[in-house]
């Protein structure tokens, strides 16, 4: 008896399990309903293309531990760069002492954005047949000049004495070469001339300006204050003075145009996150010199003194316009200098500018022109 109460309440049991199951169903039913009416219109769209776009990118990102890269060093520092570029691009970075290495990298597919001098640019986008780079944005304009020795107060005073520069052909080394040929005065690539023009490295011309072996170097911030604060010199010519309106690229945010092409919505987000840092370098210079000089202590093993940093970042200006007129002339300059030949090549495709004006647009800001 007690098998055969068992055998027939199985249809009962089996029944009840249905009815539950079809009621959980359709509670599940209703409550994808009220979710899809409680959620704005569009919003399933959205999240479905967010996420068809948001396969994991890596960036790779170049600039100089140097206050000339400031933009590049708050942005990293203070996670600008890893909040706009979102959670979906992964952020890594390298540091270059000169920017012939930084172009190295970026033709070698082992770099895909950087922050360069703008000879390093011209040469890349020359060497490539205008094929390799582009430049997406201004990054800093000024702190670059020509401090000398004491005795020295004209270029007349140069003759026959070494000058410094940073880097045979490099920015500074073009300004150098073609001022003194405004002053009448020659130079040869191999030290020769009326000027000896000697390149080396920024720190031992520290060395060699304190200890006379040379008359002068014309170098980048921090060095030029450096020179002054350090070495006893005198700034001889402030590079701004040589400029309309005082304004010349020193540093360009450049992108390898392949990386472009194929991550047009990261590039987006890399010139987003520069414009953002370019406007908090402005708006709280305090915080970002003091997060440049953790950053050089963390990076180089060490930092400036505070008179240091605030003598060398008042001679510099933080801007997203790359100058482009500016760039042409130091296009021209290098080329009368036999540093660059550029073979019939447009300079001003150089240049992509749509998503800085994009992102300048949507701020409400003017925009800039190549």
């Amino acid at each position: 008896m007690a098998t055969a109460r068992n055998r027939s309440s199985r249809p009962d049991v089996a029944a009840h399990a249905l009815r539950r199951a079809l009621g959980a169903l359709c509670a599940l039913a209703i409550g994808t309903v009220l979710v899809a009416c409680s959620t704005p219109s569009g919003a399933n769209l959205v999240s479905a293309t967010n996420g068809a776009a948001a396969a994991p990118v890596t960036l790779r990102l170049g600039y100089f531990p140097n206050i000339t890269h400031a933009t590049a060093i708050v942005g990293v520092e203070a996670g600008i760069f890893a909040r706009d570029l979102g959670p979906s691009v992964s952020l890594q970075t390298s540091q270059f002492n000169a920017g012939p290495a930084a172009v190295e990298a970026l033709f070698a597919d082992a770099l895909d954005a950087s922050y360069v001098g703008p000879n390093p640019a011209i040469n890349a986008f020359i060497q490539s047949h205008g094929e390799a780079v582009r430049v997406l944005a201004g990054a800093t304009s000024g702190g670059s000049s020509l401090v000398v020795q004491p005795d020295v107060n004209s270029a007349a005073d140069l003759v026959g004495k070494g000058v410094a520069s940073p880097q045979l052909g490099n920015t500074q080394d073009v300004a150098l070469r073609h001022w003194l040929s405004t002053q009448g005065l020659k130079t040869t690539p191999t030290g020769g001339g009326d000027v000896f023009v000697v390149p080396q490295d920024n720190s031992q011309t520290l060395q060699t300006f304190r200890s006379g072996q040379i008359a002068g170097a014309w170098v980048p911030e921090p060095w030029a204050t450096r020179l002054v604060q350090e070495g006893g010199g005198k700034v001889l010519v402030d590079e701004r003075d040589l400029w309309p309106n005082g304004q010349f690229p020193t540093t360009l945010l450049i992108v390898r145009a392949a990386f472009m092409q194929q991550h047009p919505d990261v590039v987006d987000g890399l010139v987003r996150a520069h414009t953002d840092a370019t406007d908090y370098v402005n708006s709280q210079p305090a915080q970002a010199q003091r997060q440049v000089n953790e950053a050089l202590r963390r990076l180089t093993g060490s930092s400036l003194s505070d008179e240091a940093m605030a003598g060398a970042w008042k001679n510099m200006s933080f801007t997203v316009d790359p100058l482009a007129a500016a760039l042409r002339q130091s296009a021209a300059n290098a080329t009368d200098l036999g540093f660059l030949q550029l073979g019939g090549q447009n300079i001003d495709q150089i240049y992509n500018l749509d998503a800085l004006n994009r992102v300048l647009r949507a701020s409400g800001k003017p925009e800039v022109s190549s």
